[in-house]
């Protein structure tokens, strides 16, 4: 089977081999004034900038435009962007597009940071809904359709439904598509945070994608499950509710206005690798993962959960954290995508035929890993509840609000009751623990003692030697 056309990767190719003498920007000159180590300096040479041939990201005409197309085609949308801000730049347009200050927005809670700071710029003020809890995973999940409908019903005003699907650790749940056309009855748009979904367009074993099943806004973050390179991702858009041209008005103030042609190419190629994924390669792939599940299962002490998304493995080890064995992981070279307090998260490769990848020194160096583990004395108390309560829950302050109010830092043990005055976010996986305006309740006082106890990793405000958060001063009126 010929492989699909690959137009921006053409283009590129057939302008580099014409030998261009730069008198423009970047300032390198095609690598030539880098002091990068040669194999990065050798992609300098493809690193163009919007010359003739070579089209416009923010006023596609010509190659970048039959690349989005062809993107488009492949998804089923009625028009498909390129990402070069990674999927945060698609979770700031779609909110955009969809609300304004001062507008009721739904958002599942367990949703990435980028949607939260999209909330906090548009000014919109959320409504969250608590996901359900994942007994085998020990994660949170997804929402149900009737979670979705009882906040529509006590939100009649609401102007958009912000989903995230699958998870982090690739739940799907069930009921989406009737969450979908439940918000449809309402008129609410469905804006959905698909980033570890872009490989489900190829349909079975893997799961279907929001956007087949009728959401209006989807973001996909190619360079997580494609081969495509960091930051690169795609949005698609298939509304009734919502312009394309709105979003891509959005994107056109929010993305550089100097897009990288490296990370369009390699969202060129990321397209074409899934496009031209077939059923023989499907089977390679299941193959290899029955085979390499089989195999961990051999090792003593280790258990491996498999989740909706094929892609997604889980280890773990009973009485010791995923910290602790993510830890022995990295000394034999094999790093994994997150550690919780349970386990650790595999993001598999997604192979075609012909792809060559280490799985007998893989197997082998996770067995030692888990053999050393026998030396730590330290067993871990896991923590059996929900991370993020339950039911429908608002912000006790907006952001903007909080920014107007004194704060102080306090020891997080002490903050029950008080409202967080910014984010406290373990990262990976970039979902916040607390939210700036919320109030702090226990489930967040004991996951994060657990979290800092095992030496997980911060981002947002938090002064991890000191175990201390920052809140407002004042008490929150009850």
């Amino acid at each position: 089977m010929k492989d699909p056309n690959r137009p921006l990767i053409e283009a590129l190719t057939k302008f580099k081999e014409a030998n261009p003498i730069s008198f423009h920007v970047p300032g390198h000159k095609g690598g030539i004034l880098s002091g990068l180590p040669t194999e990065l300096r050798m992609a300098l040479q493809y690193d163009f900038t919007e010359l003739e041939g070579l089209d416009d990201l923010h006023e596609p005409s010509g190659v970048i435009e039959e690349a989005q197309q062809k993107l488009s085609l492949l998804y089923g949308s009625d028009q498909s962007f390129f990402l070069v801000n990674g999927s945060t730049v698609g979770n700031l347009a779609m909110v955009y597009a969809a609300c304004r200050a001062g507008e009721t927005v739904i958002v599942q809670r367990n949703a990435h940071k980028s949607i939260f700071h999209a909330i906090e710029l548009t000014g919109a003020r959320p409504v969250f809904v608590s996901p359900v809890w994942d007994v085998t995973t020990k994660t949170a999940g997804g929402v149900t359709a009737a979670q979705v409908g009882e906040a529509l019903k006590a939100y009649p005003g609401a102007k958009a439904v912000i989903l995230t699907y699958p998870t982090y650790y690739g739940l799907t749940g069930t009921g989406l598509e009737e969450t979908i056309n439940l918000c449809h009855t309402y008129g609410v748009p469905v804006l959905v945070d698909e980033a570890h979904g872009a490989h489900f367009v190829v349909g079975e074993p893997f799961p279907r994608s929001a956007l087949e099943m009728g959401a209006d806004v989807v973001v996909h973050s190619a360079h997580k499950t494609l081969p495509a390179m960091t930051m690169a991702s795609f949005l698609h858009v298939r509304s009734d509710f919502i312009a394309a041209e709105k979003v891509a008005r959005y994107l056109g103030m929010l993305q550089s206005s100097s897009p990288s042609y490296l990370l369009m190419a390699s969202l060129d190629d990321a397209r074409a690798y899934a496009e031209s994924y077939n059923e023989e390669d499907k089977k390679v792939f299941v193959e290899w993962r029955v085979s390499f599940i089989k195999r961990l299962k051999l090792i003593p002490r280790l258990r491996a959960f498999e989740t909706d998304d094929p892609l997604k493995l889980i280890l773990r080890i009973e009485g010791y954290s995923g910290f602790d064995l993510q830890k022995k992981l990295e000394a034999e070279g094999i790093y994994s995508e997150i550690a919780d307090p349970y386990q650790v998260l595999f993001v598999l490769p997604l192979l075609k035929v012909g792809s060559i990848y280490p799985f007998d020194e893989v197997y082998e160096k996770i067995k030692t890993a888990v053999t050393c583990l026998d030396g730590l004395d330290k067993i871990i108390s896991t923590i059996e509840a929900p991370l993020l309560g339950e039911g429908l829950s608002r912000l006790a302050y907006t952001s903007e609000e909080v920014a107007n109010m004194e704060v102080e830092w306090i020891p997080y043990v002490d903050s029950l009751g008080r409202v967080a005055a910014a984010s406290v976010i373990p990262y990976p996986p970039g979902i916040p623990l607390l939210i700036a305006g919320e109030i702090v309740k226990d489930e967040h006082v004991q996951t994060l003692g657990k979290l800092l106890q095992m030496g997980a990793k911060f981002q947002g405000e938090i002064r991890i030697n000191e175990k201390q958060i920052v809140v407002v001063k004042n008490r929150v009126e009850e």
